[in-house]
């Protein structure tokens, strides 16, 4: 074969067997994309409520999908609202594409421990975090509590502390711990003859272990849900504390695999495997629910540990109001501790009228429990 003359068509910018076309930063815009709310992740592929033309609740469908090659690198959680293009028919077989994540409102987040500088983000766009805590059967763990609190502080979202077993423990204790900082308490217990839910087959086949997948008493979960309504709750809690008993109850179709407690370890089996946003229902009754919702429940997996290395100390204090501004009097680099020398938050609580001191006295006490959750310091 004798030569030719080569010519600039000749010319690769990017020379490949194929002869590809160079690379662009420029994306494109997508406007035809739709919006869908994440309610599960699995392996890579995300299920999404999306809306159809129109307000009609009964267009809504489930669709799933991937991300785009640009979002690689980006994580997708479940409470996230995003844009997605391609098949978004909800058909079997179909797949469609999420391009964009839309701006959150709010941002959940953990580490490992309290030096891990990675973050997981555990929701998105949620505004009340839900702790979820047994009364006994695993005993309830304070620095648990607490760090979960911290973390929804800084995420800006409410706090409600759900707690469980009442049948077995009083509550009073740890509503006097808590409400001082704010958090609304709210109490379940389990209905009269729940043991009779357990088979006796499930006795033996868990040897040492105690259910926790008991029916509740109907006016106990009512009482959660009437603050539920509205909003967007993520429920997060040990393994064991009852949190997916409590979600069946409030949402009869959720599903969620209930598991025991050991009476050895006091510690329980993890049950929920991912997260997975569920409709609330208004109402139940004769255990179905009604056909109108009104907020959304999503369900965690069980934690072991709550690391906070990525709140910063001043986030805490913010969600202090009065102490936030008492604390500006304070010198430079004050730590805000008990043992903080010339703090002012001290001189605050000496200089209160005799009403007030002792209200002053517990919500300092209770920041400063919070803030050891943080710092790793006594309080």
């Amino acid at each position: 074969m004798g030569r030719r003359d080569i010519d600039e068509s000749d010319f690769r910018s990017r020379p490949s067997k194929r002869g590809s076309r160079p690379r662009t930063k420029q994306r494109p815009e997508h406007s035809d994309a739709v919006t869908g709310l994440v309610t599960g992740v699995d392996r890579g592929r995300y299920t999404l409520l999306v809306k159809g033309d129109d307000a009609d609740a009964s267009d809504e469908r489930i669709v799933t999908a991937m991300k785009a090659r640009e979002l690689t690198r980006t994580r997708v959680v479940v409470g996230d609202r995003v844009d997605v293009v391609g098949d978004v028919s909800g058909g079997e077989g179909s797949l469609a594409r999420i391009v964009r994540i839309q701006e959150r409102t709010s941002t959940l987040r953990r580490t490992a421990d309290d030096t891990d500088p990675y973050e997981r983000i555990v929701v998105a766009n949620a505004d009340q975090l839900v702790v979820v805590t047994a009364l006994a059967q695993p005993e309830p763990r304070t620095g648990m509590i607490d760090r979960c609190v911290v973390a929804a502080y800084d995420a800006g979202m409410s706090v409600l502390l759900c707690l469980t077993k009442a049948d077995l423990a009083s509550p009073d204790e740890l509503r006097a711990l808590y409400e001082p900082l704010g958090v609304e308490v709210v109490v379940t217990r389990r209905a009269a003859g729940g043991d009779a839910a357990v088979s006796e087959a499930d006795g033996a086949n868990r040897a040492g272990e105690t259910t926790g997948g008991m029916a509740l008493a109907p006016e106990s979960v009512e009482e959660v849900r009437d603050r539920l309504r509205g909003l967007v709750s993520v429920l997060v809690g040990h393994s064991g504390v009852g949190k997916s008993t409590l979600i069946n109850a409030l949402v009869p179709d959720a599903g969620r695999a209930t598991g025991f407690v050991n009476y050895v370890t006091g510690r329980g089996r993890h049950t929920s495997t991912s997260a997975v946003a569920l409709p609330l229902p208004v109402a139940v009754a004769d255990g179905e629910p009604a056909d109108t919702f009104d907020g959304w429940v999503i369900d965690t997996p069980g934690v072991r540990s709550f690391g906070l290395a990525h709140v910063e100390v001043a986030h805490l204090l913010s969600a202090f109001e009065d102490l936030d501004e008492v604390a500006q009097e304070c010198p430079r680099g004050c730590t805000h501790l008990a043992d903080a020398p010339d703090c002012a938050l001290d001189d605050w609580i000496e200089a209160s009228p005799d009403g007030e001191r002792p209200a002053r006295a517990a919500r300092l006490s209770s920041f400063r429990r919070l803030l050891s959750s943080r710092t790793g310091s006594d309080a």
